[in-house]
């Protein structure tokens, strides 16, 4: 099987312990995680040929933060080395009604100041069938958003599918004031797009046909327009997927997702995740997943989806921003079984 490559930021993440807060706690727990190098763990623990692309500094930090994506299976041979910092991001877990809260420190990280043409994106995609990336890495900077369109071009002329997942982040987008012109030449050359109405509204100024999202209850039609709007909007793209989480509270979400094929609206099953754990990298595993269930069921949209999301749902339990489940256990759930029974 050829190679997936998905490319982007990988932070330090510094944690609290259990549900501290920023204030009280006196210990961070570190670990590494960011949205493109999420989806690439998930995909190697399933068993599928992965690399990571992205550009850190020559420090102990960064060997920590490869070596960690090379235990887990994950190709680094082509991470630029060059730059300052690894980006940091800060984390405070909520519970209930409180909610969790991320504070970055990302600013003039190596990945910020990458240039076109410091990855050779022909060698790195030349044996590779998918390309994936997400609205934060054309938010960083600038020039990270010309990067990324210059290998969003290589996959095109290379035959390779490329997917997005949009990701919209108000607080990334700093250097300009009109990420919709940036994001529409990025998504044009996308065969799958992984959003929500709000990125689709956010972005492109996509809202529900007819409908009043105000009023009343949202339906599966309102998801359908905004995904055949999305297709109109740009023709590349063959599959159009939306996540569906409804929090009541930091504790307590149900998460489930549609995927639309121009023709008809595929929805799975909801899940009732009572207990989350960690659901940092939540959106990731769903991609992740995404990957995996085209790349294996084909044309099989449903059973693509239904793996999506039972994949997404189990790394709510899991700590940390990598899906480390495997595809038996995902099975397992897409097969009804949700006892959580012992394993023996």
């Amino acid at each position: 099987m050829k190679k997936v490559v998905t490319f982007g930021e990988i932070m330090l993440r510094l944690a609290t312990p259990g549900y501290e807060r920023f204030s009280q706690s006196k210990s961070f727990n570190a670990t590494f995680g960011g949205g493109e190098a999420n989806v690439a763990v998930s995909l190697a623990n399933y068993g599928i040929p992965v690399e990571f692309v992205t550009r850190l500094p020559k420090n102990d930090i960064a060997e920590s933060c490869i070596m960690d994506l090379r235990k887990y299976g994950v190709q680094t041979c082509n991470i630029v080395r060059g730059g300052e910092r690894v980006g940091i991001y800060f984390l405070e877990t909520g519970a209930v009604n409180r909610p969790s809260k991320v504070v970055y420190d990302r600013a003039h990280s190596a990945i910020s100041e990458i240039q076109p043409g410091m990855v050779n994106w022909y060698e790195v995609l030349k044996d590779a069938q998918w390309f994936h990336w997400t609205g934060i890495t054309p938010a960083i900077s600038e020039s990270a958003a010309m990067a990324c369109l210059e290998a969003i071009k290589v996959a095109n002329e290379l035959g390779v599918t490329v997917s997005t997942d949009l990701n919209y982040r108000k607080n990334l987008w700093g250097y300009t004031n009109q990420p919709a012109a940036i994001m529409e030449q990025l998504v044009a050359g996308c065969d799958v797009i992984l959003g929500n109405e709000e990125d689709a509204e956010t972005f492109f100024g996509i809202k529900p046909e007819g409908m009043d999202v105000t009023k009343g209850h949202v339906t599966a039609q309102m998801y359908e327009s905004v995904a055949q709007q999305l297709m109109d909007r740009f023709p590349r793209a063959k599959r159009i997927i939306i996540t569906l989480r409804g929090s009541i509270n930091a504790n307590h979400n149900t998460w489930s997702g549609l995927l639309y094929d121009g023709e008809k609206l595929y929805s799975a099953p909801t899940y009732q995740i009572t207990h989350i754990v960690d659901r940092v990298g939540g959106g990731d595993s769903f991609m992740g997943g995404v990957i995996y269930g085209l790349l294996t069921y084909g044309d099989d949209l449903q059973s693509a989806l239904n793996f999506a999301v039972a994949a997404s749902c189990l790394k709510h339990t899991i700590y940390g921003d990598f899906n480390l489940a495997s595809v038996d256990e995902v099975k397992k759930l897409m097969s009804g079984d949700t006892s959580g029974r012992v394993t023996r």
